[in-house]
Order: structure tokens, then sequence, then C-alpha cells
């Protein structure tokens, strides 16, 4: 039985599709070089919004016909959507062999085994709330395709937006131990890993729970990698904006391996909504934010993400938001509309935009963001960096610079590099313009 796997959702997501298949091999299951030459089709599911879920089931159907056509012999279901509707799924989805819960990884052996043997199937995911943490069987067993990781340094979260569902999917905030993720960042850099991108629901409190003082302890784990030898850098994603302490701002500036580069989603400016998002403790860090990293952190990139039709919001409140925007300058910034998620909070609250209105504030949102990114981006031109090389198109190379991070930041076009550059050397590169989101520049 070989095992082809379909990873949907955030980057969390793919390193759980990773220790799925770090256990995979450790019990000798060969996992194929794509789904649809695989004997069991494998869909590890996100289900964080609407569209997410919609896409989810797309696949889930799509696998299953492959499966009726003679395609495969098997469909796993694992992840988010396991996690989130496991009663229903069985109805939902009659023709998937088996579901995996997302605290149940280790059992992905197991169902392979069964599934081969013509036993019977089903439901493998325990009930009640997420609370095991994994380290990898494999560290270098990566799904990213390029020179770069991601490091999962905790999973859960402790903030309880009245949007946002990943406390009900994924439980509380858990770290997982500080050697276990020095070791495995040790591997990666061994094995020619050149960029780590270390990622968590919040990675700016990673250690809060492990420490007898509740304080994050993600300074000392960055102390740590610092002195991992090698030629790599690291970046850090997701983080919360009252969780930015001036210490790691100050290690950001200093360290030689960090990328001058911090994600914090602030979902909106004006304190009302806010308050209302049950994000109060944010107000005083979000007024005044990209400032005060600019000021700490000189060169420092900054991407944020932004809610817009939320219940209550008026068009008082958005015009708030879009003054904060162009006050703020984000290098990056993305955008979603307000979906109700049952379970939450905000799923029974009253006074919600139509959603034609919060589409136009969306619309209108990344129109005002698209000109201040290509205005920063034009201005680098002339500038130097450091892009990490990926693949060759052409007669360019394809990279991405330390203001690019994977996926969601576009990519740096290399022109004039030697032929003996090769996927995962740094270069030293020239901006020389802007194509959309994308980068030009010469070595």
């Amino acid at each position: 039985m070989t095992v082809g796997f379909i990873s949907l959702g955030c980057a969390k997501n793919l390193v759980d599709s990773q220790i799925l298949a770090g256990f995979l091999k450790q019990a000798g299951v060969e996992l194929a070089a794509a789904p649809e030459v695989a004997d069991i089709i494998l869909v590890n599911t996100c289900a964080f919004i609407e569209a997410a879920r919609e896409e989810a089931a797309e696949n889930i159907l799509a696998a299953c016909e492959h499966k009726r056509r003679g395609g495969c012999k098997a469909v796993v279901v694992a992840g988010c959507m396991v996690a989130r509707y496991r009663d229903r799924l069985r109805k939902a989805f009659p023709d998937v062999d088996a579901f995996l819960g997302i605290d149940d990884l280790e059992r992905i052996p197991e169902v392979v085994e069964k599934i081969a043997g013509g036993k019977q199937t089903g439901m493998f995911a325990r009930k009640g709330q997420a609370c095991r943490v994994y380290d990898p069987a494999y560290p270098t067993l990566l799904f990213t395709g390029g020179p770069f990781a991601y490091l999962k340094v905790a999973d859960g979260c402790n903030h309880r937006c009245a949007y946002c569902a990943i406390p009900l999917i994924r439980g509380n905030f858990r770290s997982r131990p500080m050697d276990s993720l020095q070791a495995e960042t040790r591997a990666m850099v061994k094995a020619g890993v050149r960029e780590i991108n270390l990622i968590a629901q919040d990675v700016l409190r990673y250690g809060c729970d492990l420490a007898k003082n509740g304080k994050s302890q993600l300074l000392q784990l960055l102390r740590k990698i610092d002195r991992i030898e090698g030629d790599f850098r690291w970046r850090l994603l997701y983080g919360y904006p009252s969780e930015v302490s001036d210490e790691i701002l100050e290690l950001l500036a200093t360290s030689p391996h960090a990328c001058k580069y911090l994600d914090l989603p602030v979902q909106h400016s004006h304190p009302d909504i806010l308050r209302a998002m049950n994000r109060a403790v944010a107000i005083d860090a979000t007024a005044g934010l990209v400032e005060r990293l600019r000021k700490q952190v000189p060169g420092i990139t900054v991407r944020t993400t932004c809610l817009v039709g939320f219940p209550g919001e008026t068009e008082t409140h958005f015009k708030h938001l879009l003054d904060y925007v162009k006050a703020s300058q984000f290098d990056h910034l993305g955008v979603f509309a307000f979906s109700p998620e049952e379970g939450t909070p905000a799923e029974k609250m009253d006074d919600v935009p139509a959603p034609e209105v919060a589409e136009a504030r969306c619309a209108k949102l990344m129109r005002v963001q698209r000109k201040i990114a290509r205005e920063r981006a034009l201005a680098l031109t002339g500038t130097q960096d450091t892009a990490l090389l990926l693949r060759k198109r052409g007669k360019n190379w394809i990279g991405r610079t330390s203001r690019q991070a994977p996926d969601v930041d576009g990519i740096t076009i290399i022109s004039n590099l030697p032929e003996t550059a090769k996927t995962g050397d740094f270069a030293t590169v020239t901006i020389t313009g802007v194509k959309g989101y994308d980068l030009t520049a010469k070595a």
C-alpha cells in the first residue's frame, strides 16, 4: 500500500501532514509521489472558515470519485474537519474509509494496515478537546518543496477572539519542549534547510504554558537556535500584537540569523470593534504598532491581516480601519470578510453588515493596500538584499528575500546569476523593480 497526501489549509496543517508521513515511514509504508498514483489518498483538511470547508469537501468528494473509478483503494480524511465535525462526517461522506483525529496522528499506520487487510475501518478520532503536541519522527521529511521549512513550536490557542473557532478545533495553547525544537532545527540545517519559519497560533507566546511564571520563553528558544552552526535564517510568523516585547524586537534587530520580519494580524483598528472581537487587550498595542516596530527594528517588514464586516461594523468603523492602514503603510496585508462560525460568540451577534457590503469593504481595503505595497516595493529599487534561491525558471531564478514569507508575500525574479548557482544558495541581489506583488532583482 502506498499513501499520497492532499494537504489543505495553513502551514501548521502542512506540518501535521509531514508528521503523518513520518509515522508511515517508521512503519515501512511507502509514500506515493502524488495522490493520483497512490493506493490510499489522505486528505488533511482545514475547517477554519466556510471557504476552507468547501475546499475540503470538494477534495474529499473528488478523492472518493477517484476511488469509485478504480483509481485508488481507499480514502482517509484527517485534520481540522475531523476535529470540528467528528460525529457528522460519516453521514456527510459515506464513501470515506477512515477518519483520523488531530490527536491521533500516530494511528495512521494502524489505519493503513486495516485497509490493506480488508478489515473494518471508520472513526479513528477520540472525543474531547485536543491536548497533544507531536515531535516529528523525521525532521527532514518536508513537504515544502524547497530549501525552507516550518517549525511548529506550539499548537492550540488561549486567545478567545469572538469570531474564531481555532480553540474549539485545536484546543488550548500547548508548547513543544525547547530541546526538541532545537534538535529539530539543528537536523534541518544540517540537511540543507536554509530558512526556518517558526509558526504557531501565537508564536510570541511560546513556552508560556511550560514556564512556572507563565511568561513566554520564545526569547530563550531563539537564542538557542541562534547558537546552531550553519548558514541559515529564521522568521517569526503569526503573533498577537500585544505580545510583542522589546526584548524580541532587540533580538530581531541584532540576531545574525533573524529575518527582520513580523506577521501580526491586527484584525481591526477601531476600539469598538476590537472590544466586540474580544481583542480589547490589543487596543493599545495596535495603535502605533508599525511606528514602534520600525523605530526599534530599522528595515523591518510587517505583515498583517484585517477582518471586515464584523457584527456592528459601521462605515465610520471601516473608515477608521482604512485610515489606520494608510497611516501604518504595512508591507503586506491580507483581508477577509466576516463569516459566522458555529459555536463562536460572534455567531449570535446582531447588526451583521450584508455580505455584499463586507465584500465591497474587502475590495476597497485591498485597493488601498495594493497601492501602498507597490509604492513600498518600488522604494526598494537600488537597495541590496539576500535572496534564497528556490528554483530556476528559464534564464532567471525564483527566490525570496528576507522580506518575503513563503506562499503569501510574492517572490523575487533574479537575473544575472552564475551558472554555478543552485537551489538553497543565498545570493546578494540588487532590487531592480516590481512586477505585480513580486520583485525583480539582479545578482
